[in-house]
């Protein structure tokens, strides 16, 4: 029988689906595992007081790693190290490794690696991904049923959900300190291709005129997004006109709905922390960084890139 750990995307959904009230059988059929993985992952991997994804990760990563241990020759190490400056993630070059069958290193190995050279004096862990707190979202959703004929992703037509064919995207905007600026983010859910665009305030008109301009000259490889029920997609209609395709908006408190893009801002954020000034962002430096994720190699993808899926 074999065995697979949670991923962190899991266990994002899990500390979601708990804090939304879900019991342990429903967060497991919503994520598709059994109900004692779900009951063995909250009593052995929660904090104190409540269950983090973070938290629960670093502890099962922990578990893990002293279960066992081998040898790793320098000049591995050496090729990890050129990886990480690339800003490639621990699992990526896990993946890249194993792909180019050169000795495997887990990506927990490279994780406690990386974390001796900091202890060292190093820099390495300056390329890892930001890890921040979870962002609080509850007060997003005050007074949100003001946006006019929204179609309720529950109509969303079933093959979105199997993610076999190009042109299904998730939406969303990410917010710059001092809620000055932001960005709108755009994924198309089966080659996890990545578009970003400055949105230099957050209204509802920008956002349906930078929408058209950021996906425009992909139309004819747009056939749905979804998005939440912020209102600055009130002119969700006119973007749908313009794009010829069909917008759907998730339920409330229900992030992992949109669970890839919730992922993709999350690696945005590594370019843009949450104190970073948005308003001196410009949309040639938005390319670059989405040009550099989509360029990196991804496991659901079997280790390809977002651009060699979705352009072939």
């Amino acid at each position: 029988m074999n065995y697979t750990q949670l991923t962190y995307e899991q266990r994002y959904q899990i500390c979601a689906l708990v804090k939304a009230g879900h019991n342990q059988s429903q967060i497991a059929r919503l994520i598709s595992c059994h109900k004692s993985t779900i009951s063995r992952e909250l009593r052995r991997n929660r904090g104190q007081k409540k269950y983090y994804a973070k938290l629960a990760t670093k502890v099962a990563d922990e578990r893990q790693r002293n279960s066992h241990r081998s040898r790793i020759k320098a000049r591995t190490w050496r090729t990890v190290e050129r990886y990480l400056r690339q800003k490639w993630s621990p699992e990526q070059i896990r993946g890249k490794l194993q792909k180019q069958q050169q000795a495997t290193v887990s990506h927990e190995w490279i994780y406690q690696y990386v974390y001796a050279d900091k202890r060292s004096g190093g820099t390495l862990h300056r390329y890892l991904r930001s890890q921040k707190a979870q962002r609080k979202r509850a007060r997003r959703y005050v007074r949100r049923g003001q946006i006019p004929n929204r179609i309720s992703i529950e109509q969303r037509p079933k093959i979105v959900d199997r993610k076999r064919r190009l042109g299904d995207w998730e939406g969303d905007t990410i917010i710059g300190a001092k809620h000055k600026g932001a960005i709108l983010s755009m994924t198309e859910r089966k080659s996890k291709l990545i578009c970003l665009r400055v949105l230099r305030g957050k209204t509802a008109q920008e956002l349906c005129r930078e929408s058209i301009k950021l996906l425009g000259p992909l139309k004819s490889l747009v056939h749905t997004i979804t998005v939440d029920n912020g209102k600055e997609f009130c002119e969700h209609e006119a973007i749908a006109a313009a794009l010829q395709a069909r917008i759907y908006f998730a339920h409330p408190y229900a992030s992992w709905e949109r669970g890839l893009n919730e992922n993709s801002n999350g690696l945005i954020r590594q370019y843009f922390p949450k104190k970073y000034d948005f308003t001196k962002i410009t949309n040639a430096e938005l390319r670059r960084v989405a040009q550099q994720l989509n360029n990196r190699p991804r496991k659901s993808l079997g280790y390809r890139t977002p651009n060699e899926v979705f352009f072939k």
